[in-house]
């Protein structure tokens, strides 16, 4: 049954869950001590709950004496499951603890419990003091994070695997890195039951089920955002100092910056934090991090960054005009909203470009895809998948797909994939006996009737066609920027990226545009080298151009 904060439920009786992914870390003496100066010590009865699925600016819990478990409570007509039980020196909470979201599980003690509870403000403070401590938690709760996503802990989205609102839905979850569980109508028998228990008709679909209770009928983007708590009010004052529209790395960056150097900072994105650095599997040539380091982390950790300085987030926030009234700027938004700052930064990045070819328009909602995160790997688990484009993104997603997908083919329309890909990734993709490489080909054709079945390639060379079975198309062939909603507004150059500096050549020092007080950053400017570690460095150099403009202005 779902739960309220004041419920009790018990828990089987099991052991402590092994760490065995680093996702369970134990804390030492010294670590709790730390701690112990930002918390409060309880002692909770048996089945006594800690904090339940939906709550919203919870504190973490240390235990320090007796055992609880985190358990998986979203569906009224089943039993709950246990993900995790945790012990002495074990830290109970997930990442939406550090961002102020909703939590996605449940956490009772399983026995008498004694625990250090820190509260959600005083939390940010703390894994601030000590950077191992810190780096250990925020490290953890992103793996929690990954877990409760494999698992479907979180929101249930039930509809048509051939429904645009659906594929919308899940493809909002999957950017925001939302953990949730997809029931297909056509496939899934558990879809059917669930309709009946809510009295739901299948012609009312998607929908979806929050704490087994709350049923939202095809929400908007909106709507599911504010239910989860990705939307935050900023501090009400008739213009912030700086805002930042755009939540790539260029954005982030610019948001962590000013908002260290004490600027008022709201940042918008239409769709999620991350940009399409956030859908990358894995970012290998980044500073600092040998090992490499998923988009989706990057991004988290930022935003965690941005906010424990007090920058704000409206997501989806989409900016559709830019104008200057009494003497600073108005963003307006699709959903009517306002948003009004002395200075803006621009970091609205691209849009992949789409295929034309025939099939495209009747299979693009149900088999096509954009970016190949760990959502898109499990749905073509064991099936053979199609990546179409030459560049690091292309190569990323092959290497990705190749390890749960039964075949991949990548297709380029060159003979060298040394030419737009990173050596050290080309090296990897060539070697991978998953990968079959279509040299000099293209796409010509979807096959299927409702979900797609096969691809036509075709070899530029020869015109030869081949027909090759694949369930999933991966198209990943560019991008083009989102500027159009600026157009007349700022100067573009003939491919409509922003143009900066103070000529024509997209000066690479100046991120300042035509329009004193707006500056452009990171894929969207002209010029850009378009690199995650270029994008952070313009974004934070571009606010050190924007304090300038405010200090010019007196408002520093």
């Amino acid at each position: 049954m779902p739960m309220s904060s004041s419920s009790e439920l018990e828990v089987p009786d099991l052991p402590e869950t092994p760490d065995v992914t680093g996702a369970y870390p134990r804390l030492t003496d010294e670590q709790i001590m730390l701690l112990s100066r930002y918390g409060e010590r309880r002692r909770l009865a048996r089945a006594a709950t800690l904090f339940c699925e939906g709550d919203r600016d919870c504190g973490m819990f240390v235990v320090l004496d007796g055992r609880v478990a985190v358990l998986q409570e979203d569906n009224p007509e089943a039993e709950s499951r246990v993900i995790a039980v945790h012990a002495r020196g074990r830290f109970v909470g997930d990442l939406s603890m550090l961002t102020g979201q909703a939590v996605y599980v449940t956490a009772v003690a399983q026995t008498d419990v004694e625990a250090l509870e820190i509260p959600y403000e005083r939390l940010k403070e703390a894994v601030t003091q000590d950077q191992a401590l810190g780096d250990l938690i925020l490290r953890a709760f992103i793996l929690r994070r990954n877990i409760h996503a494999n698992i479907g802990a979180g929101l249930r989205i039930i509809g048509s695997r051939y429904s645009a609102d659906t594929r919308r839905l899940r493809d909002f979850a999957s950017r925001n890195r939302v953990p949730y569980r997809w029931e297909d109508l056509e496939e899934d028998r558990e879809a059917e039951v669930t309709l009946r228990a809510f009295d739901i008709p299948p012609d009312q679909t998607p929908v979806v089920i929050w704490k087994g209770q709350a049923v939202l009928r095809n929400p908007s983007n909106t709507d599911l955002a504010e239910l989860l708590g990705l939307r935050e009010d900023a501090p009400s004052r008739d213009a912030h100092d700086v805002l930042v529209v755009g939540a790539g790395p260029a954005g982030l960056a610019a948001a962590v910056t000013a908002a260290s150097e004490g600027l008022s900072t709201v940042v918008l994105d239409a769709i999620a934090t991350g940009g399409q650095a956030g859908t990358s599997s894995q970012i290998e040539n980044y500073l600092g991090f040998p090992a490499g380091i998923s988009g989706a982390e990057l991004a988290d950790r930022a935003v965690v960054q941005a906010r424990k300085f007090g920058a704000t987030f409206t997501i989806p926030g989409e900016a559709q005009s830019l104008d200057r009234i009494d003497g600073h700027f108005v963003v307006g938004l699709t959903d009517g909203a306002r948003v009004e700052a002395h200075t803006v930064v621009l970091a609205t990045g691209v849009r992949y470009r789409r295929l034309d070819v025939t099939g495209m328009d009747r299979l693009e909602d149900p088999s096509v895809y954009y970016a190949a995160t760990e959502f898109e790997a499990r749905l073509c688990r064991g099936d053979p998948v199609a990546v179409v484009g030459g560049g690091n993104s292309a190569g990323q997603a092959a290497l990705f797909l190749a390890r749960n997908a039964s075949e991949v083919n990548l297709v380029i329309r060159h003979d060298n994939l040394n030419r737009d890909m990173s050596r050290y990734l080309s090296d990897r993709v060539e070697k991978n006996p998953r990968i079959t490489i279509w040299r000099t080909s293209e796409v010509a054709e979807l096959i299927g009737d409702e979900a797609l079945e096969a691809v036509v390639i075709r070899h530029r060379n020869t015109d030869d066609r081949e027909r090759v079975p694949t369930t999933a198309l991966f198209v990943l062939i560019g991008a083009e920027p989102h500027t159009s909603w600026l157009r007349g507004q700022i100067p573009l150059d003939e491919n409509g990226y922003i143009l900066t500096g103070n000529d024509e050549n997209a000066c690479t020092t100046s991120f300042k545009t035509a329009e004193p007080g707006v500056l452009a950053v990171g894929d969207v400017r002209s010029g850009s080298i378009k690199r995650v570690a270029s994008a952070v460095g313009e974004g934070a150099i571009a606010v050190r151009q924007a304090y300038d403009h405010l200090r010019a202005a007196g408002r520093r």
